[in-house]
C-alpha cells in the first residue's frame, strides 16, 4: 500500500512520522511532498526511507492513498495539480470547514472515496483523537482508514454534520486543556512550587483523570464524588470553579469554537 502525503507541515509531518513508525506501512512506501525542502529534509533525518519531493503530482502518482494536509484556502489549487483516479485512490483530507460536495465538485468525481479526518497536535506523540467521516467507503475501506490513524492514537467514526462540533471538542478544545494546565501552574507557583515540578504535577494528574475515564465504565461526577469528601477541601474547590463560572465558560469556549 502506497500513501502520498501533500504537506510536510506540523500535521503533514506529524502523520508521515506516525505512519512511518506504524505496523501497516512501510517507511519506504510514504511518499512526502512540500514546496519548501526544509520540512523535507527533517522527515529524512528522521526516517530516510521516507520518499520526499517538491512535487504534489509526484507523490500523488502512484498512491493507493492521498492524504491532503494543506491549509483549507490551498486545497483547490492543490486539486487542481495532481491526478486523482476516483476508481483506484482513496482521498483522505485533515482540511478543515470543507464538505464532501465541495471535495467532490473539486475532483469532477461524485463517485469519489473521501474521507475527511480531524486529528489535533497530540498526533505528534501518537495520542491524537482523530474524528473520521467518510463519503462512498465501503466497509473495508473505513477499517482500512481507521486503522491506519488508530496507530496515531484513537479514531472514532462521526457524520459529516458532527465534525464542526467535533472539532470544537478535540482540535480546539485541547487548547482548552493546555489553558487549565496553565492556569493551575501559575496556582501552584503562587504558592512556593517550582514551574517545572507545577507543570508535571498538573500533566500527570490529567493523564490519570484521562485514564481513568477511557479505561472504566465511569462517569467524571462519580470520578468527583471519590475525592470530594464532606466538609474536605476538595468540594470546597470544586465549589468555587461552579461558583466563578468554570462550566459555563468552558461550554461556552467549545460552543464558539464550532463556529
Amino acid at each position: 500500500m502506497k500513501i502520498g502525503i501533500i504537506g510536510a507541515g506540523n500535521m503533514g509531518g506529524a502523520i508521515a512520522r506516525g505512519l512511518a513508525k506504524s505496523t501497516k506501512v512501510s517507511a519506504s512506501d510514504i511518499t512526502v511532498s512540500n514546496p519548501s525542502q526544509p520540512k523535507l529534509d527533517a522527515l529524512k533525518l528522521f526516517n530516510n526511507a521516507i520518499n520526499v519531493t517538491t512535487s504534489n503530482a509526484t507523490a500523488a502518482k502512484d498512491a493507493d492513498i492521498i492524504i491532503l494536509a494543506v491549509k483549507p484556502w490551498l486545497v483547490k489549487s492543490v486539486l487542481s495539480g495532481i491526478s486523482f483516479n476516483a476508481k483506484s485512490q482513496l482521498l483522505i483530507s485533515v482540511a478543515a470547514r470543507i464538505s464532501f460536495e465541495e471535495y467532490a465538485e473539486m475532483l469532477d468525481s461524485p463517485d469519489s472515496t473521501i474521507f475527511r479526518i480531524i486529528p489535533n497536535t497530540a498526533i505528534s506523540e501518537g495520542e491524537s483523537m482523530n474524528l473520521i467521516a467518510a463519503y462512498n467507503a465501503s466497509e473495508a475501506q473505513k477499517t482500512l482508514v481507521q486503522g491506519l490513524f488508530d496507530e496515531m492514537g484513537s479514531s472514532i467514526f462521526i457524520n459529516e454534520e458532527q465534525m464542526a462540533a467535533g472539532m470544537a471538542l478535540t482540535s480546539c478544545g485541547i487548547a482548552y486543556v493546555f489553558k487549565y494546565i496553565q492556569a493551575a501552574m501559575q496556582a501552584g507557583i503562587e504558592m512556593g512550587i517550582k514551574p517545572m515540578d507545577a507543570q508535571k504535577m498538573v500533566a500527570q494528574s490529567l493523564k490519570g483523570a484521562a485514564a481513568i475515564i477511557l479505561n472504566n465504565d465511569t462517569h467524571p461526577s462519580v470520578e468527583i464524588d471519590k475525592v470530594t469528601t464532606p466538609g474536605g477541601y476538595t468540594i470546597r474547590g470544586v465549589n468555587e470553579l461552579d461558583h466563578a463560572g468554570f462550566t459555563s465558560a468552558v461550554i461556552k469556549a467549545i460552543k464558539i469554537s464550532r463556529g
